[in-house]
């Protein structure tokens, strides 16, 4: 969520820093792509970056310049997928807020697996990219099913298809999500539900407003 690296990471965090350099990105992008269309506005969007610019206006800055080093192979991939995995979570709580849960996803050892860990190099993590993406509380990622599974859990059951290298290389991989009520309560600064009760910040905020959240 941007808002939550932006507004809750520390300062110098690496998450919050490298959605400030997205962001900054994409606005380049954006006016660059309107100012032969509309130069006025560009010009006083361009004058207003609150960064240091390779010139005085958008007009002789030259045309976009797409870096190669945003194309990381997979990692389009890798946010297919587990969006795909978001969206069957998503529609088996019909609605309801999803930071009240927790999700045990469940995928064979294989490609899908494999680019799930890019996201989530940890085991669980209320904090990782692939949380993120899930919206949940906190998500767990696991090669196997767990050997012992709570009464009141939802299983879903789903497959993605993943394609590499334009095509050539191709898996269908089958995954399970299951979904718990986190036992957690809501931390009052970042709003997730990872604090151990309302009226105190979750371990994450604690250090960040001790000047630890530093990565």
């Amino acid at each position: 969520c941007v808002s939550r690296r932006l507004y809750c990471e520390g300062e110098k965090d690496p998450k919050r820093r490298s959605c400030q350099t997205v962001l900054a990105e994409a606005l380049d992008v954006v006016v660059r792509s309107f100012a032969p269309i509309l130069p006025h506005l560009a010009e006083e969007v361009f004058q207003y970056l609150p960064y240091k610019k390779d010139s005085e206006g958008v007009f002789r800055s030259g045309w976009i310049k797409a870096s190669s080093g945003w194309k990381k192979p997979g990692t389009e991939e890798a946010i297919e997928g587990a969006c795909a995995i978001r969206d069957s979570f998503l529609g088996s709580i019909s609605g309801k807020n999803a930071l009240e849960y927790e999700v045990v996803i469940v995928i064979e050892p294989g490609l899908l697996f494999e680019l799930m860990e890019v996201l989530q190099a940890e085991e669980s993590s209320s904090v990782s990219q692939l949380n993120e993406i899930m919206m949940a509380s906190q998500t767990t990622l696991l090669s196997e099913f767990p050997k012992e599974t709570p009464a009141d859990a939802n299983i879903i059951k789903g497959k993605v298809l993943i394609n590499l290298e334009g095509g050539d290389i191709r898996e269908e991989s089958s995954y399970e999500v299951i979904v718990l009520p986190t036992a957690k309560a809501k931390c009052p600064r970042c709003r997730r539900c990872t604090a151990d009760s309302t009226s105190t910040p979750c371990a994450r905020c604690t250090d960040v407003l001790a000047g630890k959240g530093s990565g």
